[in-house]
């Protein structure tokens, strides 16, 4: 029995997790175990669902995160692969209950399956996205090639030079990411730090925030909305790689054609 069975919600859920897995690694973006997606399914948990019992001892967050009491949320394993995940969600990640106390969760399905060791600073995004009334459930850390390349210059690191840069390479990255790209130093991956000035970044209105010579984590309403804002971001990231590497830089979009775009699609930024 799977917890997915008779829950075709619930079952649509972890098939975009899934199919969002499968392109992350197709893109190259997942190498090995690289990357995270952790989805808040509270609205799936059913009665039946709040009632199954633990599969896994009481494990502490680390912290205390009082919006995430009585929430559900489908991890991806630790030490798993996202190509695997792409076939088996189940056996590669696991759906987990966060206890009364705010500080400790348990693994309720399908296996007992550790999530990723970076689920405090994803829990933690969710935290704060609940406290601040956001629609948004979907979490998904990766590592673009061509984002991550051009993290290496300093320069790029600036705020919203990177962001305009991309922009201004196709009409559509403005459409379609149109909160740009935040910027965090570089900061130990799983550190609280970064989960901290991940959400500082995320306070600071971007929905996807460039760790520096690391990856991406982005926050959307579901797991493909999370994808396809790095998707186009990266695109434009290849489009500007594409023109440099032809022997000349890009002249871009100029600030009147983006700001058309920004009036003509009412933007929000």
């Amino acid at each position: 029995m799977s917890i997915l069975d008779n829950r075709p919600a619930l079952a649509h859920e972890i098939g975009q997790i899934a199919e969002a897995a499968g392109y992350l690694w197709q893109k190259g973006w997942a190498e090995r175990n690289g990357g995270n997606i952790t989805v808040n399914i509270t609205e799936h948990a059913d009665e039946a669902m709040r009632a199954m019992p633990a599969i896994s001892q009481p494990i502490a967050i680390g912290s205390t995160l009082p919006n995430l009491r009585g929430c559900y949320f489908y991890c991806k394993g630790t030490q798993k692969r996202m190509r695997d995940l792409a076939r088996w969600p189940m056996a590669n990640g696991s759906v987990i209950r966060i206890l009364d106390d705010c500080a400790h969760y348990e693994i309720i399905a399908d296996e007992p399956v550790m999530p990723t060791s970076e689920l405090p600073s994803h829990l933690a995004v969710h935290n704060y996205l609940i406290g601040k009334g956001s629609t948004y459930k979907a979490s998904v850390h990766t590592h673009p090639i061509e984002l991550v390349a051009m993290s290496h210059n300093p320069e790029f690191l600036k705020k919203d030079v990177l962001t305009k840069l991309l922009w201004s390479m196709i009409p559509e990255t403005k459409a379609f990411a149109p909160r740009g790209l935040g910027m965090v130093p570089y900061m130990l991956p799983s550190s609280n730090e970064l989960a901290a000035e991940t959400i500082k970044a995320i306070d600071d209105n971007y929905d996807v925030v460039m760790w520096e010579k690391h990856g991406v984590f982005a926050v959307e309403n579901d797991v493909m909305s999370a994808f396809d804002q790095i998707d186009v971001l990266n695109k434009s990231a290849n489009i500007y790689m594409c023109a440099r590497s032809m022997g000349f830089v890009p002249d871009g979009m100029s600030d009147e054609q983006m700001t058309e775009i920004s009036t003509v699609f009412h933007l929000p930024k």
